[in-house]
């Protein structure tokens, strides 16, 4: 009878244990080469920048990160290094509830981290892919213009001016587009809040009128309509 209790007991205390919900993210990864450093999962909330969650790490770059979401969010991994070099230290992510991996390099650690299992980041970096190209097209053209040959030709001047103006219009263009193609997902309106602002408030009202109801009532998508209503 008392190892029958013990037993009941030790599986009671094991189950209170177990603070994973259906909404638990976890995160975890590698930093590869990291010998000593802390590392810090953030996210912004209120306009500041808070930290949710630890961890020391020495010797190994190994690491694992657990937070409840609501509903699918940007965080941030922020890395102290022991390097005196305040450069590449925060990746940026979408976060969702689920098995998240990022995997990285303690030198370059906030380019091209390897981040799998959220698919609201794939689509983040679908769109931010997207966004890469049309800067680069543009710092292109503004270099372009900045050469001896264009600045003492006016119409050759326009002509840059010009390009630089339709792929503004291309980026706006794509960015609503991609709105309209995607009210499922919870990236859209974060999307709509930082990168189209300037758009014409008819074209942000029909991208937020096809939002899914689980999208429109998740932090981003309210913030959304907040904008809107002003």
């Amino acid at each position: 009878m008392k190892r029958i209790l013990f037993v009941f007991v030790l599986c009671l205390a094991i189950l209170s244990c177990e603070k994973n919900t259906e909404n638990t993210m976890t995160v975890s990864g590698n930093i590869k080469g990291l010998k000593k450093g802390m590392l810090y999962l953030q996210q912004f909330q209120d306009s500041a920048l808070v930290v949710l969650d630890s961890m020391k790490i020495e010797g190994n770059g190994a690491f694992t990160f657990s937070q409840e979401v609501k509903n699918p969010e940007l965080f941030y991994l922020y890395l102290e290094k022991e390097d005196n070099n305040n450069i590449n230290d925060r990746i940026t992510f979408f976060g969702e509830p689920g098995e998240i991996t990022i995997n990285t390099s303690w030198n370059t650690f906030d380019i091209g981290p390897e981040i799998y299992g959220s698919k609201s980041h794939e689509k983040f970096m679908e769109f931010n892919n997207m966004m890469t190209n049309f800067n680069l097209r543009e710092l292109t053209l503004i270099q372009q213009s900045g050469l001896p040959e264009f600045q003492e030709d006016s119409l050759a001047l326009d002509s840059i001016q010009n390009l630089v103006n339709k792929n503004i219009v291309s980026k706006y263009r794509y960015t609503l587009n991609f709105g309209l193609n995607n009210g499922d997902s919870y990236v859209t309106p974060y999307l709509m809040l930082t990168s189209a602002l300037e758009a014409n408030p008819k074209y942000l009202d029909s991208v937020y009128k096809v939002l899914t109801p689980e999208v429109a009532s998740s932090k981003y998508g309210e913030d959304f309509k907040k904008y809107l209503e002003k």
